[in-house]
């Protein structure tokens, strides 16, 4: 009989940056914070469920786990086939991503005098239960890839808005930019809210 997921992880996950938020509009805080909250998430690796980890041979995989009701967060799994990545693209609030499975690379890019965009600063590698931020205040802009070219990765993402519904942009090296709204590679939500089929102790 296969394990099921601990949701559980997930769901105190949920709770505990629906607290903080409640608490804190600072953004220092959130991603301080809740960046510890995320590196407790994924640091473990027995809780996402298999259809939000399954990757595609065409491109990189968007999975809602939740959304916040009143939008103020977004959960969201990346599935990494061998060798995808993104183009260069921005976020436009605060974003959180933490490395579940695999490994990633992230680099970040500034916008010269003449518009072009360069790279700034050194490539990120990413490990599991390793965790960086993004946001317009800290760096917004980058470019992220799968660092195997023979496996699948997975990271975590969490936004500070639905954000599958923001308009964002991607970039060329030029600078040029075309605005684009992500959506989801998901049609249903996982059901982690359903304690019923979980032991419980009496």
């Amino acid at each position: 009989m296969p394990t099921l997921p601990n949701h559980q992880r997930l769901r105190h996950f949920i709770t505990e940056l629906a607290t903080l938020l409640e608490q804190t509009s600072e953004e220092n805080a959130i991603l301080e914070q809740g960046g510890q909250l995320l590196q407790a998430l994924v640091s473990h690796d027995d809780w996402l469920p298999e259809a939000y980890a399954q990757p595609d041979p065409e491109r990189y995989q968007q999975y809602l786990l939740h959304a916040d009701s009143r939008q103020r967060f977004s959960i969201v799994s990346f599935v990494w086939g061998p060798g995808q990545q993104t183009p260069i693209h921005d976020h436009r609030v605060w974003g959180l991503i933490g490395m579940l499975r695999g490994a990633e690379y992230s680099q970040g890019f500034e916008r010269a005098a003449n518009g072009e965009l360069l790279e700034h600063g050194p490539r990120i590698r990413l490990e599991p239960g390793q965790v960086e931020a993004v946001s317009p205040s800290v760096g917004d802009v980058h470019q992220v890839s799968n660092a195997h070219t023979d496996r699948v990765s997975i990271s975590i993402h969490v936004y500070g808005a639905n954000i599958g519904a923001v308009k964002r942009a991607v970039y060329q090296r030029d600078g040029s930019e075309k605005v684009f709204i992500s959506g989801y590679s998901n049609h249903h939500l996982p059901n982690i809210w359903d304690v019923s089929k979980e032991s419980q102790t009496p």
